[in-house]
């Protein structure tokens, strides 16, 4: 035998080894099952993969050890449900078995949260936020772990995606969502459970993008809106692109719920983000197929906008407070008229944590949003404005109300005097002797003087439904 032959002859039985592995050790996760994850406490939890058709899956969570076994589909899929139990425990292990192994490593237990939205959203501590210089070093959070979803886009829903978990230190914590990881850590420290946090937000985009295309096809006013979305060097446009990329492979992961800053870019045509806003959260609860909590920011003013546009934006996020189980926080008053950027993310991740542990976590000592427009009543030369949220009473900052106006039969606005009576704000000008409607800070830069006692701003306002010239 020749010294070639002997070597393959030896060679052999490793080399059928090897071709026995690569075809056998199919069984694979999502990314977003990864060392360091959070799963939502007390939940069904969705554990789903990939396998070789008719390959059994085993799928063994630590805190129980009870092995649940599955066999992958004709389309090489498989899942199965673990009941999770309360935070507290752990850090746990989960296996998954099949022709090989997989064990993820040092799982909490907790709150998951998703974070969406545009560059407010997506803000880091890297790219400049107040007391940067004190918050970072201060971010050791060890039950605190960030999920980044990289940029992508795809013409139709993916089924997977690139990223990992990872524990929030101040290495992690400065290129992660400000805003989300402030409000992670205010349901940190009030909550005393793991929170797991999932960014997926993208710069300068538009609603349209994150939603599922078909839901906008579907929708004659929105599919014209969206047609009229002109192209940007620094991200996609077209309905669908980022959600299929983005947002698809994360479900049906569990999440307790949603937080969405996002808005400008779509000041073009505010007055059909009414309706589009509540088409998103619809559309993304229809594929989780989960009521789950959605809690938004209004955007902050600025005085770049194109004139009203910023103003009617903001209104049209009010107006989407429509939609069951959201909420909505106001920025007005800590906001940068000069920045379409403001820089204190600390505030608003509070105070999107204030609505978190009032409606959804129960803590009911907790003021969670500034007066919020409810009625109106016209009293002879007068109006009268109630409102929804005023906590323990109206305040002024400053020796006067301002940023009212009021307006006749004719629609013609003028500035108005306007006084807190109790719980409610009176509105009056002299030139207006029939009064019919009210506007509050009606402009696209404004600085807010009407707060609730737990010093939460007004949201901007109108009572009348006149086409904005």
């Amino acid at each position: 035998m020749s010294k070639s032959s002997f070597l393959i002859t030896l060679l052999l039985p490793v080399l059928f080894l090897f071709m026995v592995h690569d075809v056998r050790g199919n069984v694979q996760l999502p990314a977003v099952f990864s060392n360091h994850m959070v799963l939502q406490q007390n939940s069904e939890v969705t554990v789903w993969g990939w396998a070789k058709t008719g390959e059994e899956v085993t799928v063994i969570p630590s805190w129980n050890n009870t092995p649940i076994k599955v066999k992958a589909d004709n389309l090489a899929k498989w899942q199965v449900k673990l009941q999770t139990p309360a935070a507290g425990g752990g850090p746990y292990t989960i296996k998954v078995q099949g022709y090989n192994t997989i064990e993820i490593e040092d799982v909490l237990i907790g709150e998951v949260w998703l974070c969406s939205g545009q560059s407010n959203m997506e803000w880091t501590a890297r790219a400049g936020i107040d007391h940067a210089a004190e918050e970072v070093p201060k971010a050791n959070y060890p039950s605190i772990r960030f999920f980044s979803v990289q940029h992508r886009t795809a013409d139709a829903p993916q089924l997977d995606l690139n990223g990992e978990w990872v524990v929030c230190t101040p290495k992690t914590m400065i290129d992660f969502s400000a805003v989300g990881y402030f409000f992670g850590r205010e349901l940190y420290q009030n909550l005393n459970v793991p929170v797991g946090l999932i960014n997926s937000s993208w710069g300068g985009t538009p609603a349209e993008i994150w939603m599922n295309a078909d839901t906008i096809a579907a929708d004659k006013e929105l599919a014209e809106a969206a047609a009229e979305l002109k192209e940007v060097e620094w991200g996609p446009v077209q309905p669908g692109k980022a959600y299929n990329a983005m947002i698809a492979p994360l479900i049906p992961f569990k999440i307790a719920g949603a937080l969405w800053y996002q808005g400008e870019a779509n000041t073009g045509n505010p007055e059909e983000y009414a309706q589009l806003l509540p088409a998103l959260i619809r559309n993304w609860r229809s594929e989780w197929n989960s009521k789950f909590p959605f809690y938004f920011v209004q955007i902050a003013p600025w005085k770049d906008y194109a004139p009203q546009q910023g103003v009617l934006l903001r209104d049209a996020q009010r107006r989407s407070l429509r939609v069951p189980n959201t909420g909505m926080v106001v920025v007005s008053d800590i906001g940068n008229n000069d920045n379409i950027h403001p820089t204190n993310k600390i505030d608003v991740g509070v105070r999107l944590a204030n609505w978190a542990l009032n409606k959804t976590y129960g803590k009911k000592d907790i003021v969670f949003s500034g007066p919020l427009y409810r009625d109106m009543k016209v009293e002879g030369k007068k109006i009268r404005i109630f409102f929804d949220h005023i906590g323990k009473g109206l305040v002024t900052k400053g020796k006067e109300l301002t940023g009212f106006e009021i307006a006749g039969p004719d629609q013609k606005f003028v500035k108005a005097n306007a006084k807190i009576d109790g719980n409610t704000v009176v509105v009056q000008a002299k030139s207006v002797k029939n009064p019919v409607a009210v506007r509050f800070e009606w402009s696209n830069a404004v600085d807010p003087n009407l707060f609730n006692t737990a010093g939460l701003p007004a949201s901007s306002f109108r009572t009348d439904d006149w086409k904005v010239q």
